[in-house]
């Protein structure tokens, strides 16, 4: 109801600004359903709310995003319709997909590109995207699709990831080793990253991907070990997560390697920081931190809000421990301002060599 409410809204605004209705006119406006600040209004109820029905808790005022807009933004959108493509920006219902799709305020121009369908074999609970035991087969055209709609975006940088495909010999691998070689071998250079599943641990399938002419290889652990039975699916596992991010930089050591933890699940600080020393452990050098937030009343609930200082702290932490570049905010994920962050990160590493 609420994505038919965001998609209508511009038809429908010239008729709720001029409707005489009081009840329309002091009605909720959109940034109250994007806050998640709406809730039963005793002008519209004679009663009480039912016990069953519960007021939906406010967001902080810093979990606030801007409405996507931009030039880049809907030629990127306008493309990924028209060839049929899916992105985890819209699958997952990424909340920085304006600034990214934008190009941001440096403009480098950031999509990811979700491959093998948009319906994954797994069901994490804090996923939004959809789930079957027997998706659809894979499109053996997509890798050309993709990478000829990638190339002519003119991105300077890509993500792509993908759903979980269990239900694949080798998990996808090779189908995603052949997007990142046809997007490699075009006539524009562009940087790839990828955000992979885990290949239900098979590390010849992490190597096949590792091995494709890509940048970045990322694979995110999610949570803490205590808590990964309670978010992920139960085929995931937090040292397998572990050994896939090891197995990639084994296959190729000169590979920036990746991952993304999401706070707000229940995990503690001593948690936090044993996690980030068993990712440095297996040499995994850029760090995300995001909040988590709830897609919808069928996911698991949001357990703490935490502060942007928070935030910044484990940053620091994590800088402090020796990953090259740790990316820490409420509305930072996994693939926010990739290029920017990866981009920063070898400026940086230059400057210091000299």
């Amino acid at each position: 109801m609420f994505r038919r409410f965001l998609c209508r809204r511009s038809h429908h605004s010239r008729f709720l600004s001029t409707s005489s209705s009081p009840q329309l006119r002091q009605g909720p406006s959109l940034d109250d359903f994007i806050n998640g600040s709406v809730s039963p209004s005793p002008s519209t109820s004679a009663s009480s709310p039912s016990p069953r029905r519960k007021v939906r808790e406010k967001k902080p005022p810093w979990l606030r995003s801007r409405m996507p807009s931009g030039e880049h933004y809907h030629r990127l959108k306008d493309t990924v319709r028209s060839l049929g493509l899916s992105t985890v920006c819209e699958e997952a219902q990424c909340p920085n997909i304006g600034e990214c799709w934008s190009g941001g305020e440096n403009h480098t121009a950031t999509a990811t590109i979700m491959l093998m369908g948009d319906t994954c074999t797994r069901g994490c609970r804090f996923c939004a995207v959809k789930t079957s035991r027997t998706p659809g087969p894979l499109d053996p055209n997509e890798p050309r699709k993709v990478s000829e709609a990638i190339l002519k975006w003119g991105l300077d940088y890509v993500v792509l990831t993908s759903v979980d495909r269990d239900d694949i010999e080798d998990g996808g691998a090779s189908h995603i080793a052949e997007t990142v070689r046809l997007l490699k071998n075009g006539e524009t250079p562009i940087l790839v990253e990828v955000l992979t599943p885990d290949f239900s641990g098979k590390l010849n399938d992490v190597s096949t991907v590792a091995l494709s002419g890509l940048e970045v290889f990322a694979h995110n652990i999610e949570t803490v070990e205590s808590q990964t039975r309670f978010v992920r699916d139960y085929r995931a596992n937090y040292h397998q997560s572990l050994r896939v991010l090891e197995g990639a930089k084994a296959a190729k050591p000169s590979l920036i390697t990746k991952t993304s933890i999401m706070l707000g699940v229940g995990e503690t600080d001593d948690e936090i920081r044993q996690t980030m020393r068993d990712l440095r452990s297996v040499g995994v050098e850029v760090l995300t931190f995001g909040q988590y937030l709830r897609p919808s009343k069928r996911h698991m609930k949001v357990r703490e809000y935490v502060t942007p200082e928070n935030f910044d702290r484990w940053k620091v932490e994590g800088e402090d421990l020796g990953f090259v570049y740790v990316a820490s905010g409420p509305l930072v994920r996994s693939s926010y301002k990739a290029g920017e962050f990866y981009l920063k990160t070898i400026l940086n590493k230059r400057k210091a060599e000299c």
